[in-house]
């Protein structure tokens, strides 16, 4: 998860993406650890791949495991909240990308269990960090 911020240090908002393959939605940036990798190096360069952005982690969120959360596969995520600057752009499976303020995430059409992860983060949000 990427929190955005202007040279000012100002928050300017949560990075989500529209997915350009299925399951389609508006989604945290994110994908798959390759052999070898480690989950922290994989965040950093799978935001790099989806919006061009060069992210610093800040912590480790949790952990996400249910089976039932991706209907592809049993899949696990490890969601950090990392900080960036600058001006993300929609690439590799992102078709788009969008800058929403807390008040505005989309909850609603988001994929997989992305709102809950999204809500369990702005239950500790903090603009300062």
């Amino acid at each position: 998860m990427i929190k955005l911020y202007n040279t000012k240090e100002e928050f300017q908002g949560i990075v989500l993406i529209q997915r350009l393959n299925e399951p389609k939605g508006i989604a945290i940036p994110g994908g798959f650890v390759d052999v070898g990798e480690s989950v922290e190096d994989a965040a950093i360069r799978e935001m790099k791949e989806e919006v061009t952005l060069d992210v610093s982690i800040e912590k480790l969120q949790g952990v996400y495991s249910n089976p039932k959360r991706d209907k592809r596969f049993h899949c696990a995520s490890c969601v950090f909240v990392c900080k960036a600057y600058g001006t993300p752009k929609a690439a590799d499976d992102a078709k788009e990308v969008y800058i929403y303020p807390i008040k505005d995430i989309p909850y609603e059409k988001l994929v997989f269990d992305h709102a809950e992860i999204l809500r369990d983060f702005v239950k500790n949000f903090n603009t300062k960090k």
